[in-house]
């Protein structure tokens, strides 16, 4: 503590003061007063510049400033990610993945097959369209085994969460990878390394344990798939084709990081792989792909495919709003110092890097119950410690802020209630399972990347 007494001024504790005042006045807003995030996160940011001492016209231009950054920097990708999840879903290539894969799996393969079966869903989906999709697939499994519900709905949730909150293109990955400007090709690398132990011990092993703690429950009603996707498919695509539809964009994005270590970027193929593993490029090449594999395949015509694609955007104006006020809030954050002070404070104080991207990402996902808005606040706090770091280093500082994102989902987070309904459990049913599923698959994502932190050049 003494480095931390000789580096702190009157001026890092009034910018302290004036941030915590400001994530208090988000919380307040979202939690007490209901007011929607987006508009949270803009009284938020404004009040936080004056309160640091900024200028009028200087907070206005630095949050218009971060908005336009995020969203320009993040907003195409999760539009063309919207695409590929819509289509997949309409083209019942989703379907394709869970009959596939179920028909190999019985028994106590079952929760294995589902947690595997999320996982490749969650790729390019959404959680909420994840979870959507498999709330018919768990009611009726569970109800043709006779198998307890969560025992089947907990590796299902884990893989879902564990996608939307460690890999790329879920928002929250995109965000804080773009304000902690990582390498998106090592973020994906290593978070699928450190996802699959995650989903391993918050999924199918857990859900052994939920089954004890929570009295056998009924297997809710399936959901039918919406009627216009029932008309209009008029066949499913091949198995292999969607998997290798869903699977391009990370290919592409994990080549592009291979070969940003061993081929030189003067080369004919690093600079093929460069531009071919631009996150924007695989996924639009798997839009392009999926066009072709998912959508004429399922024999839609050319209307009926423009129709899905600009369908698919209606629903993320939420989410890219969210994303882009986030931008704001940490550029507000980035102009007015105080995520230097944040630095020198972690640099005084002795907390390593990653554990305080974590701490401060939990913080505010218990304040607001929104793991997006944890991951991208996190992560504008937190920016100024990925300046001096290694590009592994810094994509560990963004997976730290999504695993913290994630830790206990409770009564002021959507996706919460969701659970609850969907699957029928009562509110102490729901904190059993789902919250401390969430809990672990936080605090087992950390234990994995802190030493992956120590190891890792």
């Amino acid at each position: 503590m003494t480095v931390l007494a000789q580096g702190w001024t009157g001026t890092d504790t009034r910018l302290i003061i004036a941030l915590l005042a400001a994530i208090a006045l988000v919380v307040v807003l979202i939690s007490v007063l209901k007011l929607h995030a987006v508009l949270a996160l803009i009284v938020s940011s404004l009040l936080l510049g004056l309160g640091a001492g900024m200028p009028v016209g200087k907070v206005v231009d630095s949050f218009s400033t971060g908005v336009g950054d995020t969203v320009a920097s993040v907003g195409v990708l999760i539009a063309l990610g919207a695409m590929l999840g819509k289509l997949l879903a309409d083209s019942g290539g989703a379907n394709q993945i869970v009959d596939t894969i179920l028909a190999r799996a019985r028994g106590g393969r079952l929760p294995w097959a589902l947690a595997l079966v999320a996982a490749l869903i969650g790729l390019p989906m959404f959680f909420e369209i994840g979870l959507i999709l498999m709330i018919p697939i768990v009611g009726l499994i569970a109800a043709r085994t006779k198998r307890p519900v969560v025992g089947l709905a907990i590796p299902a949730l884990a893989g879902l969460s564990v996608l939307h909150g460690l890999i790329p293109p879920h928002p929250g990955p995109l965000a804080a990878a773009g304000a902690l400007h990582a390498n998106l090709g090592i973020v994906l690398g290593i978070g699928l390394l450190v996802a699959i132990p995650t989903v391993i011990i918050a999924g199918p092993l857990f859900a052994k344990l939920a089954v004890r703690l929570v009295p056998e429950t009924t297997a809710p009603v399936p959901l039918a798939q919406s009627s216009e996707t029932a008309q209009s498919a008029q066949r499913r695509p091949h198995f292999a084709a969607t998997i290798a539809t869903v699977l391009l964009p990370v290919v592409l994005m994990l080549a592009k990081a291979i070969g940003d270590i061993l081929i030189a970027d003067d080369t004919a193929l690093g600079q093929v792989l460069d531009f071919i593993g631009e996150p924007i490029i695989a996924l639009l090449a798997a839009v392009l792909l999926g066009l072709v594999t998912l959508g004429r395949a399922a024999g839609f015509t050319r209307d009926r495919l423009s129709a899905i694609l600009g369908n698919s955007l209606g629903p993320i104006a939420g989410i890219l709003l969210i994303v882009g006020v986030g931008g704001g809030f940490k550029q507000t954050l980035v102009d007015a110092g105080i995520s230097d002070s944040i630095a020198r404070f972690a640099a005084g104080a002795g907390i390593p890097s990653l554990l305080l991207g974590w701490l401060v990402a939990v913080a505010i996902r218990l304040a607001t119950g929104s793991a997006t808005v944890a991951t991208v606040s996190a992560a504008g706090i937190v920016a100024p410690l990925a300046a001096g770091m290694n590009p592994t280093h810094t994509a560990l500082l963004v997976l730290a802020v999504g695993t913290g994102s994630l830790f206990f989902s409770h009564l002021n987070d959507p996706g919460f209630w969701m659970v609850k309904e969907y699957f029928g459990l009562s509110t102490s049913q729901t904190i059993k399972t789902w919250s401390v599923m969430e809990t672990i698959i936080s605090v087992v994502a950390l234990l994995i990347i802190l030493p992956l932190g120590a190891l890792l050049p």
